[in-house]
């Protein structure tokens, strides 16, 4: 079994250092004594924008082993699209993951958009295809449609993706997209056709994926959550005559012993704004998405101890010391972190995108000193499996 392991580029920003509460890499985050990259110093131009120290993670992720990286994509970041083909044109193996929702463009575009991407590229374009947890965030976008009808919407908009590709003339009649003999130009077509991480949790989401993810891509979860997801997408991709293979995303930090990963976490933690963080949440609201919450004990507060928030061996807290969106991840020493991907590869786990703050420094330790314990164990995936 062939596991591809992806590291994620702050598109938003980043922390010099896990214990800091704000970013101070680039100009996402207030300018502050120590930022880097700020865009402006003193009231003029530095001429190091933050692409740059975007195109550093990618290159370090690149050169420490990893297959490439996820380009996250939010109100808050540079858009994916136009950092991936500045990376693409600087770097050598890295594959660049283009997270965005169907809704942002029309699927003709993206068809030819991605084709020309990838011959830039040498076929190292791959997707990870969200569509939309609703509430807020889904009308920052100017995105009303309901639930069940986002992933219509994403079934349909693949379906046209696909049947462009091979750049004979395709036409389409679907509830969202309607199009007649559209194709791709002869130089375009036959590209390598990219990956798709496809992320949801939902009956609806799992039958989209069914139909037209090669990943199924979630958020750290505890274990049985993730044996009965991903046997949901197997049972719904089998019927499509397909497979989907399992992918977790999580964040990880790890050390030389256990005891210096928790006194990592626990200097972190002493300087948590925990007000900060409930206005963030309070102002971030709820949306429909379909998820797994953690149960009560294992939400952080500031009077919780840290090592009191683990299940499965995996750290509920590292969301609040700038891990974004899972709520799930790894602490420990180099071999503890190595021991739980083995778990989930033992799972059926077959693509990994992990992250650590600062991103630059960690894609280097956790591509020089975990990574090759996990590639190196004796006994084969496949057999490890069974």
């Amino acid at each position: 079994m062939m596991v591809e392991f992806h590291w994620r580029l702050p598109t938003h920003g980043d922390r010099a250092d896990v214990s800091l509460p704000y970013d101070t890499r680039g100009d996402w985050g207030p300018l502050k004594a120590g930022n880097q990259a700020p865009g402006l110093a003193q009231g003029e131009p530095d001429g190091i924008p933050y692409h740059d120290h975007l195109l550093e993670i990618a290159r370090a992720a690149e050169l420490a082993g990893f297959d490439g990286g996820l380009v996250p994509s939010f109100p808050n970041t540079d858009d994916p699209w136009v950092i991936s083909a500045a990376i693409a044109r600087r770097t050598k193996t890295f594959k660049f993951m283009i997270a965005f929702q169907p809704a942002w463009i029309d699927p003709a575009y993206a068809a030819k958009a991605s084709a020309s991407l990838q011959r830039l590229s040498g076929g190292r374009l791959n997707f990870n295809i969200i569509t939309g947890g609703g509430g807020p965030s889904q009308l920052w976008w100017g995105d009303r449609i309901a639930h069940d009808d986002r992933y219509t919407r994403t079934t349909e908009f693949l379906d046209v993706f696909k049947g462009l590709w091979d750049g004979k003339p395709f036409s389409y009649q679907g509830k969202f997209f309607q199009l007649e003999d559209a194709q791709l130009p002869a130089p375009l077509a036959g590209q390598a056709f990219p990956s798709l991480y496809f992320a949801g949790s939902s009956n609806a989401a799992l039958e989209a994926q069914g139909k037209h993810a090669d990943f199924n891509l979630t958020h750290m979860e505890p274990l049985e959550n993730l044996r009965i997801k991903f046997d949901r997408v197997r049972e719904l991709a089998s019927k499509e005559g397909r497979k989907v293979k399992p992918a977790v995303r999580f964040n990880i930090l790890a050390r030389e012993t256990e005891e210096e990963a928790w006194d990592e976490v626990r200097r972190a933690w002493a300087n948590v704004d925990w007000d900060e963080r409930d206005r963030q949440l309070k102002a971030r609201g709820r949306g429909d998405g379909i998820g797994s919450p953690l149960p009560p004990h294992l939400i952080p507060s500031r009077d919780k101890d840290p090592k009191d928030l683990q299940i499965d061996g995996f750290f509920s807290g590292l969301g609040v010391l700038g891990g974004q969106g899972t709520p799930l991840g790894v602490v420990g020493s180099y071999e503890t972190a190595a021991e739980r991907i083995d778990t989930l590869i033992n799972l059926g786990v077959e693509g990994f995108i992990l992250a650590g703050s600062p991103h630059l420094e960690e894609a280097y330790r956790i591509g020089e000193e975990v990574i090759p314990l996990v590639r190196g164990r004796k006994v084969p995936y496949a057999a490890a499996a069974e």
